[in-house]
């Protein structure tokens, strides 16, 4: 899937009576862009430039990543492509449980839980003089405000499974309420603690990377499936393997039903670059023999390729409607 990238020139002049804003997404770098009409304006800035880096951010103290977040901010506000606008509002996506501007939770960076970020962030680019509207979002809403944009679809009810290290779940438009989707209980099984915050029976302690890692310590995800699909393979390591994905399917397909069964039918996007273990198939069989009123079968499953520019572009997305709704 492709996203729009707009460069300087004709394309910026006619931006010149838009609205721009900047969104920036922390994961295991910092990435920021400038964003008019739903669309990057030059290249992404990221943040630190090394690559392999992964574990830079996580390592830094609150005050630190606070510094760096707003240095890329400032940085992209002073680019040359930054001039077609006033800058309207600066939207930043992280995983955890934020509301209010408050990081509730946040597994993937303990030392953000409690900050109060918004209010950080808008006093750190005050003091640099850039006064403006700062709001804070789940980086899963940020995917599914982005893929919105990208199809078209910002006035249609989109919800979005990312699969990585940990499960998230998206939802567009953004509603209030918790919806940490990746921790729906879809098991009552006793052994089922696998899920990185420590409770039972979670999607994510089946489908997160990390807890793939912990439930085969003896293999990698990657040879699970693999081992799984190999029709020449015989014997209880391949009846394990099986059963698994079996099982992997189950979650997501009982974490998709739940949420139909909730919020009604839909389009679910799934992301993520664990999307590669998807058997559509198999996860389309396992949703239908979950979901039989008839009303709530106008639901459809597609897979997209995860991006940066999505995440970006989602972020700037909901910090404009923020300002709007204000």
């Amino acid at each position: 899937m492709r996203t729009g990238v707009v460069r300087t020139g004709r394309a910026c002049q006619k931006a010149e009576e838009m609205a721009k804003t900047i969104g920036v997404v922390l994961s295991e770098r910092i990435a920021a862009g400038l964003i008019v009409d739903h669309r990057i304006v030059g290249a992404l800035r990221l943040y630190p430039h090394e690559s392999d880096n992964e574990s830079g951010l996580v390592e830094m103290h609150t005050e630190g990543l606070i510094e760096a977040i707003c240095e890329q901010v400032i940085l992209t506000a002073g680019a040359k492509d930054a001039g077609c606008s006033e800058l309207t509002a600066v939207g930043v996506a992280l995983p955890g449980l934020i509301r209010n501007g408050v990081v509730e939770e946040a597994p993937n960076f303990p030392q953000l839980k409690g900050a109060r970020i918004a209010e950080l962030l808008s006093t750190q680019l005050h003091a640099h003089g850039l006064r403006v509207p700062v709001s804070v979002a789940n980086d899963a809403d940020s995917v599914a405000a982005g893929l919105a944009a990208a199809q078209g679809k910002l006035d249609s009810l989109i919800r979005v499974w990312t699969l990585g290290v940990g499960i998230g779940y998206g939802r567009y438009p953004f509603a209030p309420g918790v919806w940490e989707g990746g921790h729906t209980v879809v098991t009552l099984d006793d052994k089922e603690q696998f899920c990185g915050c420590g409770g039972r029976g979670h999607i994510e302690g089946i489908m997160g990377h990390r807890a793939m890692r912990l439930r085969f310590l003896d293999m990698e995800p990657e040879e699970v499936f693999e081992e799984a699909r190999n029709r020449d393979s015989q014997g209880k390591n391949k009846e394990r393997c099986l059963a698994f994905v079996k099982l992997w399917h189950k979650a997501l397909a009982a974490g998709t039903a739940t949420s139909i069964h909730m919020d009604g039918p839909g389009k679910f996007l799934l992301t993520g670059f664990n999307t590669r273990f998807i058997d559509l198939a198999m996860l389309k069989d396992y949703v239908n023999q979950m979901v039989k009123m008839s009303p709530l079968q106008g639901y459809t499953l597609e897979i997209v390729e995860d991006i940066p520019e999505t995440r970006v572009i989602g972020t700037a997305v909901m910090a404009e409607q923020a300002v709007h709704a204000g």
